[in-house]
């Protein structure tokens, strides 16, 4: 099935054009209208056109997940790179101060997109919130998981648990660590383990806060507990 085009012949430009009748006289209507003046200009277009992209697209790809119209995994990867190019974009800080926020953005160009709204604030795919996601592998003969996805799994705990420890504490080294995270634990199991939620909601929490915000003392050491919780929950799993 194709996937719907994203509309990027009528994305918005952040400066119109608003006419003026005093320049009316001196106006060559056969000469192109530029809309922007440098190149600065041009850039910031550019990015704000393909955040516009990219928000119709999420929505629509959430639709037809929703009336089963994609396959699982296509939606996941489609979904899981829209989100990295939408972060991608506004960790432009020029870019970022012209977007403002995502609501501001929405009600500037009359964007009607609830499902996009809540995947963004969620910051990944469905199929990752959820434990059931479908995307565990079969069990070997053996009845066990592949061992490589195991060791990773454990490696990108480790990962993030060390990076707490070593007082990273900004949303833009924590994020793509805990999303790795949770990734290889739902390519070893769709099962739901204890404080497997915490992960979740600690991801969505960082979603949430600006690139370079930090946590504070105290969040981080409620991050490493609850980190540490659901890795325990997810060694039991396996036992």
């Amino acid at each position: 099935m194709m996937m719907p085009q994203p509309r990027q012949a009528y994305a918005p430009t952040p400066h119109s054009y608003v006419p003026n009748s005093t320049l009316s006289a001196t106006i060559n209507l056969d000469e192109e209208v530029k809309l922007a003046e440098t190149r600065a200009e041009r850039d910031l277009q550019e990015s704000l056109a393909e955040i516009f992209s990219i928000i119709v697209t999420i929505d629509e790809l959430e639709k037809a997940f929703f009336k089963d119209a994609i396959p699982e995994a296509e939606y996941t990867e489609i979904c899981e790179r829209s989100l990295k190019q939408y972060r991608s974009i506004l960790a432009d800080e020029t870019v970022a101060n012209a977007f403002v926020g995502l609501e501001e953005f929405k009600a500037q160009w009359d964007l009607e997109v609830p499902r996009a709204t809540e995947r963004i604030r969620v910051g990944m795919p469905s199929t990752a919130v959820t434990a059931s996601s479908g995307s565990a592998p079969a069990p070997t003969a053996a009845g066990n998981t592949s061992g490589t996805l195991i060791l990773e799994a454990t490696q990108d705990f480790i990962t993030f648990l060390d990076a707490l420890r070593l007082g990273l504490l900004a949303k833009d080294q924590l994020h793509p660590l805990l999303t790795d995270v949770i990734q290889s634990v739902n390519k070893v199991t769709d099962r739901d383990f204890e404080n497997r939620a915490k992960i979740v909601q600690w991801l969505i929490t960082l979603n949430q806060m600006k690139a370079t915000q930090e946590l504070s003392e105290d969040q981080a050491r409620e991050l490493e507990l609850d980190i540490n919780s659901a890795y325990q929950g997810f060694k039991n799993t396996l036992t």
